[in-house]
């Protein structure tokens, strides 16, 4: 009778492809499938979405480097810290800001709380709920239906879904449950985990026993790779064949555990130093901060110096601006939008709450601020 016991069975390996020097572990070996013009493109991305928001500072990499790996027609669930999918994948600042402004062009028309970016049409990639956990089974069931519809039509161009969460996230029911789901139907998705060492306010160290998320992949029976999340050139490999993977034979799930560090507070309303210490976050930005790692690669294959530095930034710092300012003098949606998009078809008992809403303000026009909506009493 012979117990396994966890403590024998060894640490899962990180896998790595840029020292936090910016230095190749194997120098005879470039990142692979990468260009220059690529790593400038991924560097203005995570830089951008630095200076615009410091929400995912730390984790930069995890997702315009897993964005950037991803098919066009691919399908994604967000939580929400993923500004860099969103960037990565066409989203521009006029979008960023409107959604934040509630304005009329946020594809959301303006239900949803800040940071929770809708982009199904442009970026492929739902709309961000706040709920932990419920976008891990919808990516399941999205790769169940993309496997389905691969089988009737086997010419069109193979797609995967995409499940991007923290490890927080990971402990809830939700998870466990679209593991398993995808593993026992062969769902051809990817659950990609962004193990930053806090959920909220809780330290990894109390959240589990195990070995970390990637551990619970492998009990699934599921294929999985843990990656360095501050090394951009591991997680675009590990996201690239981890897709590539999921497309074999028939379909199957990957789960991809990317290893970074929040620099930042959870939120705006959080203060993360009552409960870690300020030498902490400092450490973690100086050893293995993604922007600063990619930079230093730049540099080292001089892609980049300290004019282009202070240019850029200079540059994003404005265009955000600009993008703002605009995006608060925009219209909020059209009034129409309070019935739209339930159903189909606008039901006959929304139908008469419009109508009612419509008499109430002809009626009391001076009660209501239906001038700040776009097309005013007439957009209802």
């Amino acid at each position: 009778m012979d117990f396994t016991k966890p403590s024998q069975l060894g640490v899962i390996p990180t896998y790595r492809v840029m020292s936090p020097e910016g230095v190749l572990e194997d120098p005879s070996r470039p990142p692979v499938g990468v260009t220059d013009e690529q790593v400038l493109e991924w560097y203005r991305n995570m830089l951008t979405g630095a200076l615009a928001s410091k929400v995912s500072a730390g984790e930069e990499a995890v997702t315009v480097g897993s964005a950037a790996a991803l098919g066009r027609d691919d399908v994604i669930t967000c939580q929400y810290r993923e500004t860099g999918v969103f960037q990565q994948r066409g989203f521009t600042l006029k979008d960023f800001m409107s959604q934040l402004m509630s304005n009329r062009n946020d594809p959301g028309r303006g239900r949803n709380m800040p940071v929770h970016y809708s982009g199904k049409n442009k970026v492929g990639a739902h709309a961000i709920a706040s709920t932990l956990g419920t976008q891990i089974p919808h990516a399941t069931g999205a790769a169940y239906a993309l496997k389905m519809e691969a089988l009737e039509n086997p010419t069109d161009p193979p797609k995967v879904a995409a499940a991007y969460f923290g490890e927080g996230a990971a402990s809830e029911g939700d998870f466990h449950g679209a593991l398993n789901v995808a593993a026992t139907r062969g769902c051809p998705v990817l659950f990609l985990c962004r193990n930053n060492g806090y959920a909220i306010s809780t330290p990894a160290s109390e959240q589990y026993r195990g070995d970390g998320i990637a551990s619970r992949g492998v009990g699934y029976g599921i294929e999985t790779l843990r990656v360095d999340g501050t090394d951009i050139f591991a997680v675009y490999e590990a996201t690239r064949e981890a897709r590539r993977k999921a497309l074999e034979d028939g379909g199957r799930p990957i789960l991809l555990e990317f290893m970074s560090y929040r620099v930042h507070h959870h939120s705006t309303s959080d203060d993360s130093l009552a409960y870690r210490t300020r030498s902490e976050v400092e450490a973690w930005k100086g050893q293995a901060y993604p922007i600063a790692r990619l930079r230093k690669w730049m540099e080292n294959n001089k892609l980049w110096d300290d004019t282009l530095e202070q240019t850029t930034r200079k540059e994003i710092r404005s265009a955000v601006l600009k993008e703002l300012v605009e995006a608060e003098k925009e219209k909020r949606p059209a009034l129409k939008h309070v019935f739209t998009d339930v159903y189909a078809e606008i039901t006959e008992e929304a139908e008469q709450q419009r109508e009612e809403l419509r008499r109430l303000l002809r009626r009391y026009p001076d009660e209501y601020d239906w001038h700040e909506y776009d097309g005013g009493i007439e957009g209802l």
